[in-house]
């Protein structure tokens, strides 16, 4: 393994920004990791390399700005999820009606974090339209866990994920809406986060008000993921009418204060959802480091009761809106899990997505009174470990039959209501030697604070070197 890329992105931005190393280095070190690994798991199946190249070459003629701006990445290659336009470059939304689509401009996302010094060197693997938490589609296949090369990856940021695991980038991009940045962080032993709605804009698009799904950052570590949030929270943007002003402090400087909350609340289940034993025994014990820092930890979570009615039914309308117009012309290159989803939405009234938004409205404010008692809420990321590859979804857990392909996804997407920032984190591995994360979920627009907490934990857990990883085909 090139030992550039087992630098940390924020290790690997010192160099560029002291020219110790040039982007062009870093694109071919990256090249190369990428020829080496990705036969094995698939997670960047569209690369830009010559692009990457002649930016890495104009970012060296031009050399880094006098007062890089916080998050500046001078040259430093990253992945772009498949569902973000990269201008010049096959953008497939893992869909077969898009497989040959080449945009002629980016998403502002991608426009911005290339005006930060950011090198787009290739497109992540996804689900189609990001629908669902196993990475694969008729598009390009299956992207496979490199810490076990039979399993899920997660998803639906899982290339992303898995790019990062194995080190064939440093940062990667993500989007979230019922946990795609977190799934796929905890079954790679990653970092995820899902910001506050607004932090990361992003756009155009057909929805420019719905705060259901966000962009975000993944890395290796927490503090390469607080690089990546200075890099992407670019301020309030006229492209993105939720997006919210830029902080007055980066967030790198949390993630280099780590501080143990005061406060913790954990739940083993969030008192919704029949979490795998060997996954509670894992977190159970990862929690336990808050305490040993000296944090009050107390077994307790927000009512999250009614959040699966809620979600199921924001995001079949969500989805019935975004992607309704497939259907009659395309409908039979839809997955079918996904066109199950678009018809429930179109058949959704008025009245019973209104009272699934008015009930999400209720979630979110006893949340907000619960985070009045706690600093920081603390749960497993997913409730099983990452499982077969070659099935489609998990369909029942601890003797719970699930009602649709995302109901496994329970832990993840009751968070998403609340509009909290969550973050999973790398808490130590199952005895078969695959990754668990926990998730931690600090009040609206408390980024910081959670980044700091997170840092911490990532401290005390001694588990931010474990990647990157070569692929391992286990038997």
């Amino acid at each position: 393994m090139n030992d550039l890329v087992r630098l940390t992105a924020r290790e690997a931005t010192r160099r560029l920004a002291a020219r110790e190393v040039s982007p062009v280095e870093l694109v071919d070190a990256a090249a190369e990791r990428i020829a080496e690994t990705d036969g094995a798991v698939n997670a960047l199946p569209t690369l830009a390399l010559e692009r990457a190249r002649e930016h890495a070459a104009r970012l060296t003629a031009s050399g880094p700005p006098s007062d890089p701006p916080p998050g500046y990445l001078h040259g430093l290659p990253v992945a772009v999820k498949d569902l973000k336009d990269v201008a010049g470059v096959r953008s497939t939304r893992g869909s077969l009606i898009y497989k040959d689509y080449v945009p002629e401009r980016s998403d502002y996302l991608v426009e911005n974090i290339e005006a930060m010094g950011g090198i787009t060197l290739a497109k992540s693997n996804t689900p189609e339209f990001g629908a669902g938490a196993n990475t694969f589609n008729d598009v390009f296949g299956k992207t496979r866990n490199p810490w076990d090369t039979r399993m899920t990856c997660g998803g639906s940021s899982g290339g992303a994920a898995v790019a990062l695991a194995t080190g064939q980038v440093w940062l990667a991009t993500g989007s979230d809406l019922g946990g795609s940045l977190r799934i796929p962080a905890s079954f790679c032993s990653v970092v995820g986060l899902r910001p506050t709605p607004g932090r990361v804009p992003h756009g155009p698009k057909d929805m420019p008000f719905a705060n259901l799904s966000v962009e975000g950052p993944m890395g290796r570590t927490v503090g390469d993921t607080a690089l990546f949030l200075d890099t992407q929270a670019s301020g309030a943007q006229p492209v993105d009418p939720i997006s919210l002003p830029r902080p007055e402090r980066p967030f790198v400087e949390a993630a280099d204060a780590p501080r143990a909350p005061g406060r913790v609340a954990y739940s083993p289940d969030l008192g919704i959802a029949p979490v795998d034993a060997e996954v509670r025994e894992v977190c159970g014990r990862a929690v336990a480091l808050f305490e040993a820092m000296g944090a009050g930890v107390a077994e307790d979570a927000p009512d999250l009761s009614d959040a699966e009615p809620i979600f199921q039914t924001l995001r079949a309308a969500q989805f019935a809106a975004l992607y309704g117009k497939h259907l009659q012309d395309n409908g039979d290159l839809i997955k079918p899990e996904l066109r199950a989803n678009i018809e429930q939405g179109l058949a959704f009234s008025a009245g019973e997505v209104s009272a699934a938004d008015a009930a999400r409205g209720a979630l979110y404010y006893r949340t907000a009174a619960f985070f009045e008692r706690y600093d920081l809420l603390a749960c497993p990321t997913v409730l099983v470990p990452p499982f077969d590859v070659n099935e489609r979804y998990v369909a029942e857990a601890g003797g719970v039959r699930f009602a649709t392909y995302t109901g496994w996804l329970l832990m993840s997407f009751a968070l998403t209501l609340t509009a909290c920032p969550s973050i999973s984190v790398p808490c130590g591995f199952t005895q078969a030697g695959l990754p668990v994360g926990l998730q931690l979920t600090a009040p609206r627009a408390g980024e910081a604070a959670l980044l700091s907490a997170a840092a911490a934990f990532e401290e005390a857990a001694g588990l931010a070197g474990s990647v990157p990883i070569d692929p391992a085909a286990r038997h």
